[in-house]
């Protein structure tokens, strides 16, 4: 199963029509280079936000609510594009009305077979708090896939293992991760919670990351990092976890993505991180004897 992951340049289309040949386009590039699945980045309808008047797009709440009457026409767009391309896609994020002026940050998935479902980002950014109107979602979700579980993780939701552990626990093997950094130390921090990722639960991470300079949007304004695909740190993979990573102005990193071969690494696993997770929660802090708050030396180990 090849997985295409984005680094997408924004634009400034003048219209959806101009959106979606672009993305008809794209998509297509992906499917010639033998993808199954294609991942976009975060934010991505924030695109169309360049159609819109300067006063509108430099605004942050007014963009978000010229949006919401192309949410038909996006889900059929790429509803579409995914029966036409035979192709399962995680076409980035829409920020969705909720109803009171509030929006979240919906992550999309479109089947071949018409089945359409969604992830939500749980955990909020500082900025995203900051706009006053974004929340978080409540809820987590998987999909499935030619007979494998795929999930989503939008962007900071990578950075929490948690949440992450429990898609597992559900059957998840493969990791979608769309993206959105504007500085270098925002793409590492996801591309280190990616990698962490992988290697806890020894499954795949498909992370689709924006690119250059969109000035005119307060959301798009500038774009780092790369889109990589992630396995597990152990045999048969690679040792940096990089299974493969744009380069330049590339705009699909491939890999074929092998969830038997997980099973397989197993079996002769250099270290059991997926395994030994439940063995963390023994470790308690022994607590000071005289109640003092001076900083402990060491841990030890409750009685089983």
């Amino acid at each position: 199963m090849r997985v295409a992951v984005a680094k997408y340049p924004i634009g400034m289309p003048t219209s959806f029509d101009e959106f979606a040949q672009r993305q008809t386009a794209c998509l297509r590039q992906a499917r010639e280079l033998g993808a199954r699945i294609a991942v976009l980045p975060e934010y991505l309808s924030l695109e169309l936000a360049a159609s819109f008047s300067a006063d509108v797009r430099g605004d942050l709440k007014a963009s978000l609510a010229e949006l919401q009457p192309w949410r038909h026409a996006w889900c059929e767009l790429y509803g579409r594009l995914a029966r036409e391309l035979d192709m399962y896609l995680a076409p980035g994020t829409f920020l969705i009305d909720i109803g009171g002026g509030r929006y979240r940050n919906r992550a999309d998935w479109f089947a071949p077979d018409g089945v359409h479902g969604w992830q939500d980002k749980l955990q909020l950014t500082g900025y995203e708090k900051q706009s006053g109107v974004i929340e978080p979602g409540d809820l987590l979700h998987g999909f499935d896939c030619d007979g494998h579980r795929v999930g989503i993780a939008v962007c900071y939701d990578v950075e929490f293992p948690l949440p992450v552990r429990a898609q597992y626990e559900a059957g998840v093997r493969l990791l979608l991760v769309p993206s959105c950094t504007d500085t270098a130390a925002g793409a590492t921090r996801v591309r280190v919670g990616c990698l962490a990722r992988a290697l806890e639960n020894r499954f795949f991470v498909a992370q689709a990351v924006t690119a250059g300079e969109a000035q005119w949007s307060p959301a798009l304004d500038v774009n780092t990092g790369e889109a990589t695909l992630y396995a597990p740190m152990d045999h048969g993979f690679p040792a940096d976890g990089i299974l493969a990573t744009t380069l330049g102005d590339a705009l699909w990193a491939c890999h074929d993505v092998d969830v038997d071969a997980l099973e397989l690494n197993r079996a002769n696993a250099q270290v059991d991180n997926d395994r030994d997770w439940p063995h963390q929660l023994v470790a308690t802090l022994q607590p000071w004897p005289d109640g003092s708050d001076a900083k402990p030396t060491q841990f030890e180990t409750a009685p089983a």
